[in-house]
């Protein structure tokens, strides 16, 4: 190791390996800190129920991931990485055992709605699908210093983004498609009537279309070995098993990459109290899955989606999401759910399954919600219980012992909602500089904030390349 590194980064989370990556391959000296044995953050995959059942224990299904620009970037697929699309992207059934979904055809996306909305559904999602390949750079790119490149698309997609997702959902006559849009918004936890609740719905959907829903062959570890194959292969070195607390356990180095909450980087690098406005959000209760048999749900649809939502209408879900992030426990929680082996059997025995489901709790919420969200799949797959090998349940205490960066339980690393949702960690042109000079943050506490896909340790990294060159 050289006596002077250029980078250092904290954490080998998608994004910390992704600043790591973005660095090496530009040839500055990099070395990667990693307290876990294992690098992966939120994308790892591990055997949590029964041999030979392999399980993600936080992130399976990666729209984002898919469609990054900094992955694309990458020839991430010559390190192994390969993108498994399941027949649908998502579904989300109904009471009345019919159900709408997320497709790659926009056509059949608008169909499922039925006739009153699919117009509609068409002319809000049409003209963005069409320019996804810019509007997804703009939209996760530095935030506001950064020239858009079809400023007129990001001035359309704002206005129709920026208000609360209940203000777009008003184009929409019957509540399937304000159901499935609720369900969309509810992936950033935080309540739809949120500024910029419209934004994140709009950008789920329009990842669907344009490059799917997709998992990666083997589960998500896969996504985080590819990541560090490249680190290393660019001359960067991984330290796993090395838990860092203060700036000293590090060697020396020109600039330092966080990819850790802002309280653990406060904590580290002796910032004080430059973070104690940052808040953190709701939790999610999860249980990872080992089944006899596919799901059985009653609708034809979620048999063949990668995803499947359940909350059949947009009131339950917005009930659920102000409930948990209010301090109060669902009674009927909305839930999110992925079905890897509808794509990927070898990630269970032959004729086995994985499944995985999180229900939204309060933030630190000790409690179980094992029996609740059974309840509530068994609503749309009855028998669903009978096919149950093993489970493994993880509440906020659980995901919060297994990273670090998910604070009481948050998973997105700080509260998406309010003006937190767009201006992460503060309210700053400069989102990834510190108040010390050469210490800089890439976790998805800045932005463009929570998912597996690498850009805030993108975009991070470009503002370290820049002081490391003398450029501001």
């Amino acid at each position: 190791m050289p006596s002077m590194l250029d980078a250092v980064v904290v954490g080998a989370g998608p994004n910390g390996l992704t600043a790591a990556a973005e660095l090496a391959r530009r040839g500055f000296s990099v070395a990667v800190f990693e307290a876990l044995d294992t690098v992966g953050g939120g994308a790892r995959t591990e055997e949590l129920t029964l041999p030979g059942f392999r399980h993600d224990p936080c992130s399976a299904v990666h729209p984002l991931g898919a469609g990054s620009p900094a992955f694309n970037a990458m020839p991430l697929a010559r390190y192994g990485l390969q993108w498994l699309q399941p027949p649908l992207p998502m579904a989300h059934p109904f009471d009345d055992g019919t159900a709408a979904v997320l497709s790659r055809s926009v056509a059949e996306t608008a169909a499922s709605f039925g006739p009153r909305d699919a117009g509609a559904y068409r002319r809000l999602v049409t003209p963005y699908v069409r320019r996804w390949d810019t509007l997804v750079r703009d939209f996760m790119s530095l935030p506001l210093s950064a020239l858009p490149r079809d400023p007129l698309t990001l001035a359309r997609f704002g206005l129709d983004g920026l208000p609360p997702s209940t203000w777009l959902m008003r184009r929409f006559r019957d509540d399937r498609a304000r159901a499935l849009f609720a369900g969309l918004v509810a992936h950033v936890i935080g309540p739809l009537t949120g500024i910029g609740t419209g934004a994140v719905g709009l950008v789920f959907a329009l990842a669907a279309h344009a490059v799917g829903w997709p998992l990666a062959r083997g589960g998500s570890q896969s996504i985080s070995d590819a990541l560090a194959a490249y680190v290393r292969d660019c001359g960067g070195t991984i330290h796993t098993g090395t838990e860092i607390k203060r700036l000293d356990d590090l060697p020396p180095a020109r600039a330092y990459v966080f990819d850790t909450s802002p309280t653990a980087l406060a904590r580290i690098a002796g910032l004080g109290r430059a973070y104690d406005g940052y808040r953190y959000g709701a939790s999610v209760f999860k249980i990872d899955y080992a089944l006899d048999g596919p799901v059985p749900w009653t609708a034809e649809e979620p048999r063949r989606a990668g995803t499947v939502q359940i909350g059949p209408s947009s009131r339950e879900i917005d009930t659920a999401l102000r409930r948990a992030s209010g301090g109060r426990v669902p009674g009927t929680p909305f839930l999110i759910t992925a079905q890897p082996t509808l794509v990927d059997p070898a990630r269970a025995p032959e004729g086995k399954h994985v499944f995985w489901a999180y229900g939204h709790v309060p933030h630190g919420w000790e409690g179980d919600l094992t029996d609740t969200m059974e309840r509530q799949i068994e609503r749309f797959a009855p028998g669903f219980r009978d096919l149950v090998l093993a489970r493994a349940v993880a509440g906020p205490p659980q995901l919060a012992a297994r990273n670090a960066n998910y604070v009481g339980g948050d998973i997105a690393c700080g509260a998406a909602n309010g003006l937190q949702l767009l201006l992460r960690p503060k309210a700053t042109l400069f989102p990834y500089r510190t108040p010390h000079p050469a210490v800089f943050l890439c976790s998805s506490a800045t932005p463009p904030g929570p998912g597996v896909h690498g850009m805030s340790g993108h975009n991070a990294a470009k503002a370290v390349w820049r002081q490391l060159r003398g450029e501001g």
